[in-house]
């Protein structure tokens, strides 16, 4: 997943939760950066994050965060880890499936 389009989609993200566009998402941009984004707001971000790449964050990821650059880190490390569970589920399956016949 491409980092310019995990941006693209944050950005609409952002401007649906927090109902404006007058902001950039730079890899150093902060909530101080941007209008409106306070601690209910965040928390509003990150569960239509999770939602729309079907990901969860730990307390320990949330903590980490510190701007839109660790954000997207964060969704890629989360991104990778659920398709290598899905391929290695997929691949257990199929295992299972020789195994039976």
């Amino acid at each position: 997943m491409e980092t310019t389009e995990i941006k693209e989609s944050l950005k609409a993200i952002f401007t649906d939760t927090l109902g404006h566009n007058s902001f950039e998402l730079e890899d150093d941009t902060t909530a101080k950066d941007v209008d409106g984004w306070d601690s209910v707001t965040h928390m509003m971000l990150i569960n239509e994050i999770e939602k729309k790449y079907n990901i969860k964050f730990s307390l320990m990821d949330l903590m980490n965060l510190e701007n839109i650059g660790s954000l997207i880190k964060a969704i890629k490390s989360k991104v990778g880890s659920s398709l290598i569970y899905v391929a290695l589920c997929e691949l257990l399956e199929l295992e299972s499936l020789v195994l039976l016949v």
